[in-house]
């Protein structure tokens, strides 16, 4: 018997698309123009307009109109994350990311990854019905055949973004392995001394002493390729792994920011882990504190995510645990959930 298609239209999507357009928001917002758009040796000045890169909204942009694009492009952003109306801001937002990624001079992997996971995600937002991409949405029965076929497009989109994300870190693993700094577990040392990429100043006293140490480097070059090769094969295992593997993975791209400065990069790869990591058709149910509801007179905040149908019950089995997420398709994401992370104030069923 074939299992239902879960509704792919809950806040966790949402919330990965939030962390994709404050990534590149970030990027236009805190760069000026000078930065962004300026020449490149042997690639000439920037944006560079041949071939498709040619469709990108910094190439439409009038002369002298590269600054004005640029806030233009992060209220867009704007909007997007804030999640209003998905189905209207679904193709800006591929857009954007677009033209980003094919038009700045100082483009990263993050903003490649944004690039193609804003564009799947257009699949799940171009059928959402909801206002804001934090409500809740169920799929009424007898529903028409056009909302059944908008249902089964968006599942698929997340579906895709989460094949996508297990191959992207399978080759991030995979790709180090035959350099011989990633294999005798020294990578890290050059890294971690790098004067672009080392620790910032004051993290130094913290993180010398641990380049100063040979355990402390190779546990600092192994550990990174364990989660990403976990991670990799995280849609084979059972959802308990995915929790304990999403927070390894959030704790690694935040590292990553904080040591590194390569903020728009870890916003990316979070937003790819929530689809990845998370059950189909799940949704994080959000209360606020007593206190700070009382101040703001409303709802949500701290995830009150139940491990079951009888809250605070303990489960007979791991197996029967993992059988419970996939069974209903919109419910709760489980209280396993490793990150205690919120969904962004504002979220109502």
């Amino acid at each position: 018997m074939l299992r239902p298609v879960p509704v792919p239209w809950t806040n966790v999507y949402g919330l990965a698309r939030t962390l994709l357009a404050l990534g590149t928001l970030g990027t236009l917002a805190f760069s000026g123009t000078g930065t962004l758009f300026r020449p490149v040796a042997t690639q000439g000045d920037y944006p560079i307009c041949t071939g498709p890169m040619r469709a990108g909204v910094f190439c439409l942009a009038p002369e002298n109109g590269l600054t004005a694009t640029r806030w233009l492009c992060v209220l867009v952003l704007l909007v997007v994350a804030s999640g209003w109306r998905p189905r209207w801001t679904a193709l800006p937002h591929a857009w954007v990311s677009f033209s980003v990624f094919s038009g700045i001079a100082i483009a990263d992997g993050g903003d490649q990854v944004t690039v193609v996971l804003s564009s799947l995600l257009a699949l799940t937002a171009l059928g959402d019905p909801r206002r804001w991409h934090w409500h809740w949405q169920t799929l009424a029965e007898g529903a028409a055949p056009s909302r059944r076929r908008a249902v089964l497009l968006g599942a698929t989109g997340l579906v895709l973004v989460r094949v996508q994300m297990s191959f992207l870190y399978f080759q991030s693993c995979v790709a180090k392995l035959p350099h011989a700094e990633w294999a005798d577990g020294t990578a890290m040392w050059y890294w971690g001394h790098s004067l672009e990429f080392g620790a910032p100043g004051p993290l130094q006293p913290l993180v010398n002493p641990v380049l100063a140490s040979p355990l402390g480097v190779a546990l600092l070059t192994w550990v990174p390729l364990v989660i990403e090769i976990g991670l990799a094969a995280s849609l084979l295992l059972a959802q308990r792994w995915r929790w304990r593997l999403f927070a390894a993975g959030v704790l690694f791209h935040l590292s990553i920011a904080v040591m590194m400065g390569l903020w728009s990069f870890a916003l990316a790869m979070i937003g790819g882990l929530v689809v990845l990591c998370f059950p189909l058709g799940s949704h994080l149910d959000v209360t606020l504190p007593e206190a700070v509801r009382g101040m703001l007179g409303r709802g949500t905040a701290v995830p009150d995510l139940p491990a079951g149908k009888d809250d605070g019950a303990k489960r007979e089995a791991e197996d029967a645990k993992d059988a419970e997420y996939e069974r209903e398709p919109v419910r709760h994401a489980s209280s396993a959930g490793p990150s205690g992370r919120s969904a962004p104030p504002g979220t109502e069923r």
